[in-house]
């Protein structure tokens, strides 16, 4: 069970790292709804719990019995697998609006500009494409993860079922820390700034190639994952409903 776990560390180390870079993106970028109201940048990490809450109840009731009737059975493993290709689509798009993001302060003058004073004409709303992704994404391998952890787990340690979820997030977190350091390390002698994501001007860095490492990242994590995951072989019913017969 520590390969599957290990292979979720990776899109916990994506999801730090949109909710960190997003916030700076949407500093740069227009956040106004109407002409008296406008979202605060710090409040963009919610846009993945806002759409889960419709979705969720979609998926467990009308997802879930569709694909049983195509598939006859959606596994922990599958539901897992599904949500690290949707967590590498995610980045790849975070990595197509962030171009999408530089044209536009390429094309106005703007790469030069003092994000708060003077911010881009585009809406901060093309942001929430791969927070709605990568939202489904949370669904499915954390919800999974879950459930895998909690029926796999021998009966002595299904009360730290949970535990197993949060220490992959936990450390998913820490290593995009150390991610972004080795990635400016790398990267120093390449760009006037330092490095890829150094500097205070994010329309002179390139954080679009990042988004493209971490979408790589994610797809040889992926290819990883389904080594382990074709090799696990599940706990027979008997064998989970074994303290039963006490």
């Amino acid at each position: 069970m520590l390969p599957i776990f290990f292979s979720t560390i990776i899109m916990s180390t994506c999801l730090a790292q949109l909710q960190t870079f997003s916030i700076q993106q949407a500093v740069t970028m227009d956040t106004h709804i109407s002409h008296h109201f406008h979202i605060p940048p710090a409040s963009l990490p919610i846009i993945p719990i806002l759409f889960m809450i419709p979705i969720i109840p979609l998926y467990d009731r009308v997802f879930v019995p569709f694909a049983r009737r195509i598939t006859g059975r959606i596994t922990h493993l599958q539901r897992i697998g599904v949500g690290l290709v949707l967590s590498c689509i995610s980045m790849s798009t975070a990595a197509l609006m962030e171009v999408k993001r530089k044209n536009v302060a390429a094309t106005h003058g703007m790469l030069d500009a003092i994000p708060v004073a003077q911010p881009l004409p585009i809406s901060t709303f093309w942001l929430s494409f791969q927070f709605f992704i990568f939202g489904i994404a949370d669904m499915f391998t954390y919800v999974g993860l879950l459930e895998f952890f909690y029926s796999e787990s021998p009966l002595s340690l299904k009360s730290f079922a949970t535990a197993f979820l949060w220490c992959s997030i936990a450390l998913g977190y820490f290593l995009s820390t150390i991610i972004v350091e080795v990635v400016n390390k790398a990267t120093k002698n390449l760009t006037a700034s330092g490095g890829w994501l150094a500097g205070n001007n994010l329309n002179r860095n390139h954080l679009n190639l990042f988004y493209w490492l971490l979408a790589i990242v994610s797809f040889i994590n992926f290819l990883n994952y389904l080594f382990w995951a074709r090799w696990y072989k599940y706990r027979p019913p008997q064998v989970q409903s074994g303290s039963n017969k006490a």
